[in-house]
């Protein structure tokens, strides 16, 4: 008799039992396809709803959209997953989640990446006249130009596209 070998990685499989245990904590019925999602999430951060639905198919074989909507949204309202909408771009998911961070994204390429809080005590920036309201967090996005698409277009790093700013990529 021949021993039939798992086609699944160990690292695959610490990365399966960690959504696993994730989605139970959170009360959440464990099922194939929000362990695929949540997997997809924390394998790549900032990850659009499509590129979630690529991989997890690729670990799958086959999850409608639909399906694959309906775990993030749930991963989202559980607090396992964060979504982020960048003005001119679709959503994108990412499994940090439980503290304040900000994001830098690139004008040209898209590429976003997480930077830390700009300074000071939660929600890292005051607003002058709150309006009553309890502000529990704040959401800053920067706009540049990513080191890559400086090199290849030849853009000095201190010009205006380079400077974080708080408006999106021209559209």
């Amino acid at each position: 008799m021949t021993s039939r070998r798992s086609t699944i990685t160990e690292p695959e499989q610490a990365s399966s039992d960690k959504a696993k245990a994730l989605l139970r904590e959170r009360g959440l019925q464990v099922t194939t396809q929000r362990v695929a999602v949540l997997q997809a999430v924390s394998g790549s951060p900032h990850a659009t709803a499509d590129e979630v639905a690529d991989h997890a198919r690729s670990v799958l074989g086959s999850i409608s959209r639909q399906a694959v909507y309906d775990a993030l949204s749930i991963l989202v309202d559980k607090g396992l997953v964060r979504r982020i909408e960048p003005a001119g771009s679709p959503a994108r998911y990412e499994d940090r989640v439980g503290d304040n961070h900000h994001h830098l994204i690139c004008r040209s390429c898209g590429d976003v990446v997480d930077v830390d809080c700009a300074v000071g005590k939660r929600p890292c920036l005051e607003a002058e006249d709150a309006h009553g309201y309890d502000i529990d967090e704040a959401e800053v996005i920067y706009w540049g130009v990513c080191p890559n698409c400086r090199q290849t277009s030849g853009e000095s790093t201190n010009s205006p596209a380079a400077t974080a700013s708080g408006s999106p990529p021209p559209g």
